[in-house]
This record gives structure tokens, C-alpha cells and sequence, in this order.
């Protein structure tokens, strides 16, 4: 497991970040500002997409969340439609090395809009997780982005969690991405409370990354952000905020740059411990596009440390009242 962080000054213009920057890795205003890229179109139209220039060019990515890895039913592990090992793959993972060694997480993302992994690793533990397992020692990742988007249980996901770090430390990191109402006590496509998961898992639980699209929130404006931090569980610091980095990512919920870049900044600017930016996802992010995908980042880092006076974070988070018996 490669766990490394890089620290560098941010020099991005405001605007017009069409020319590439210097080189560099990771860069935030607080430990905590992360920039969130997932990765899953590997290859566009039979060509292959890769991440490096997310730190060829200077963007402040922190974390790429490759993806997406399914525990199959015939009890095969694909990466999309292959195998994670499969050749095709092979100059992504020497890509993603590479970005490692610039001090970037590399993290799996597990499951998605394709069900069936949580299923499995709910009723059929023994079988399943070591599979998952075997895909994160190989691969060398840096943390697990459990994105459960079906019926699973709460002692089934925190059996995950529990496994996941007693097999690689309590520095591996661990997310989760519900949708953004299911972390203000809304509905969500898990089966499971995250606010009876934060309280009992919250210093397992690296960070959520929280989905503002396709119905389930917006980053048109701040408000739904500020919904979940006022709920009082989740505190901003564990709450990245995901949204669409081209309108043809989702059937709602883009938000242009213009306006993203307005709302982030007031984001960063109300609260200090700010968790961050994840965008869904990499090979056609805008304003670049294809042909630059990597300037989606480079803004997003810009806006949150563009920022003026900000709220100090809450002396403490309230604890969610006591449980009831009971998404890319």
C-alpha cells in the first residue's frame, strides 16, 4: 500500500486555464480540501484515456477513484467489463503508479449503478471479500470507495469497513458515495442509515462523497451542502461534495463551471474544514472536454482556495438521535 501526500503552492488562474502548468502534485488550503476525480471511461471510443495529466499539468488532484470494480455472481472480479489484471489495463495502473508517486491516492471504486457486489459481501462474506481484497493488494490502492447503490445491511457494510482496516491499517482509506439526501436523514439507495453508520463508524469513515446530481441535490447554490451540515452529523469536514463534470454524465444536475466555481468558493469560504470536490467523472470533464479533461480539476481547486472569511468548524457534531429497527 503507497500512502504518500504532497503539498504544493497553488498558482492557477481564476479563469482560462486552456495552457498546461508546471508539474506538480496534490495542493490544498487545508489538509482536508480534496479534489476528487473519478475515473471509469478508461477508453473512449477505442482509445485509451489516461489520468496523468490530472499531475502533469498542476490541478491539485488529490484522490482518482478508478472504477468500477464488480464482485461478479460466476465468481469473477471485473474492472468495468475485465478483469482488473487483463493487459488492457496495463499502462492505466503504471499511470496511476506513476501519480501515486506524485503523492495522489489512488482509490477503487466499488459497485455503482451495477448491483450485486454489496449483495454478495452482505450474505456471502467469506466467499466475496477476499476477492476484494486480492484486487487491492495487487493493484497497490491507496483506499476502497464503497458505492452502494442497493439493498445492504448496517452490519454488513460495517463488517466491510472493520475488514478493510484490520487486513490494511488505519491509514487506508475508506469512503462511501450516497446520495446527498441520505446524509441529511432524505432517502437514499443504500437499504442502510448513514447516520447510524457515522455513529458508529465515523473515525473508520475517511470521507463521503456525497452525490448533488441526478435528483438527489444540486451545486447550483450552496444550500444543499449547508443541509447536510446543519442535520449535525456528518460534519463539512467528511462531506465532499460530487457533482457532474459534463451535463451528458447524467440525465440532471450539471451545474456550468461558472456557476460551480461560485458555489465552491462560498463553500470554502463559510467553512474552514471545507471536505472538498469530486467530480463525476474524468474523460470528458468540462470546461476542457475531451481534449482536456484535466482543466475540470485545475478549476475546482482554484475556486476552493479563492476564499475569504471563513466559519471555524463546530466545537462538536451532534450525535444522531438512536437508531430505529429498520448512488455514477
Amino acid at each position: 500500500m503507497r500512502l504518500r501526500k504532497l503539498i504544493t503552492t497553488l498558482t492557477l488562474a481564476a479563469v482560462g486555464l486552456a495552457a498546461p502548468l508546471a508539474a506538480a502534485g496534490p495542493a490544498s488550503a487545508a489538509e482536508n480540501r480534496r479534489v476528487v476525480v473519478y475515473y471509469q471511461t478508461q477508453y473512449n471510443n477505442g482509445t485509451y484515456v489516461s489520468p496523468r495529466a490530472l499531475t502533469d499539468n498542476n490541478t491539485g488532484t488529490t484522490d482518482v477513484l478508478v472504477g468500477a470494480i464488480h464482485l461478479n455472481g460466476d465468481g469473477v472480479v471485473t474492472l468495468n467489463d475485465n478483469p482488473p489484471s487483463d493487459a488492457k489495463f496495463d499502462q492505466m495502473w503504471s499511470d496511476l503508479g506513476d501519480m501515486q508517486s506524485k503523492g495522489v491516492h489512488v482509490l477503487g471504486m466499488l459497485g455503482g449503478a451495477a448491483q450485486g457486489s454489496f449483495q454478495r459481501l452482505d450474505t456471502e462474506f467469506d466467499t466475496y471479500y477476499p476477492m476484494l481484497k486480492d484486487v487491492i493488494s495487487t493493484h497497490h490502492l491507496d483506499g476502497i470507495d464503497l458505492d452502494v447503490e442497493e439493498q445492504m445491511s448496517l452490519p454488513g457494510v460495517e463488517r466491510v469497513i472493520d475488514q478493510l482496516h484490520a487486513d490494511f491499517g488505519a491509514g487506508f482509506l475508506v469512503t462511501l458515495a450516497p446520495v446527498a439526501t441520505a446524509l441529511n436523514g432524505g432517502g437514499n439507495l443504500s437499504g442502510f442509515s448513514y447516520d447510524d453508520l457515522y455513529r458508529d463508524r465515523a473515525s473508520s469513515i475517511s470521507w463521503f462523497n456525497a452525490q448533488f446530481y441526478c435528483g438527489w441535490g444540486s451545486l447550483s447554490n450552496t444550500s444543499g451542502y449547508e443541509g447536510i451540515v446543519d442535520h449535525g452529523v456528518v460534519p463539512a469536514s467528511k462531506v465532499v461534495a460530487g457533482t457532474l463534470t459534463n451535463a451528458a454524465n447524467c440525465g440532471s444536475g450539471y451545474v456550468p463551471m461558472d456557476t460551480l466555481r461560485s458555489t465552491v468558493s462560498s463553500l470554502a469560504s463559510t467553512y474552514a474544514d471545507f471536505g472538498g470536490v469530486a467530480g463525476w467523472e474524468y474523460f470528458n470533464s468540462d470546461p476542457g472536454g475531451t481534449a482536456a479533461p484535466w482543466e475540470w480539476a485545475a478549476n475546482i481547486s482554484s475556486a476552493m482556495n479563492t476564499t475569504v472569511a471563513r466559519k471555524q468548524p463546530a466545537a462538536a457534531v451532534k450525535q444522531p438521535s438512536p437508531r430505529s429497527c429498520p448512488q455514477a
